[in-house]
């Protein structure tokens, strides 16, 4: 496995989004890509505007889950979707950082949504590396 990346996993209950990274913030910033690529296909987004994202909470854990919702907010409120994340803080309670991308559009991207909101994150360290894990409820499904 590479030092920082994403990757899907779907089984009949879920699509999971796991991300990694040598830091925390890394494997946040991948898993952020990784539900972003859910929602519009990886590659398609441009780098043309900037939103910032703050996200608080008392565990690691909730934070990832915070993090996630306030990006699934900027989504679904401004139709943005982000091509690079960049963390600026990311302790064990708050989470900053950059997201840049644009604004959807449908003659460019399939938009496709997924089932309901996160049901389960989690984050470990194993050799050093970050793990995050974001599962969302059913299958993806095209909205376009």
């Amino acid at each position: 496995m590479s030092a920082a990346g994403w990757r899907h996993e779907a089984s009949d209950a879920d699509v999971e989004v796991h991300g990694w990274g040598d830091t925390r913030a890394d494997a946040f910033a991948q898993t952020t890509l990784g539900v972003f690529a859910l929602l519009v296909e990886a590659g398609t987004v441009a780098s043309s505007e900037r939103r910032e994202v703050r996200a608080q909470a008392d565990s690691t854990s909730a934070l990832l889950a915070a993090w996630i919702d306030e990006c699934l907010y900027v989504h679904e409120i401004e139709g943005f979707v982000a091509a690079t994340v960049e963390m600026t803080v990311c302790t064990d309670r708050l989470a900053h950082g950059v997201l840049d991308g644009e604004t959807l559009d449908p003659d460019r991207h399939t938009i496709r949504a997924p089932g309901g909101r996160p049901r389960r994150v989690s984050l470990d360290v194993d050799g050093g590396l970050h793990r995050a894990t974001v599962a969302f409820p059913g299958r993806i499904r095209d909205v376009s």
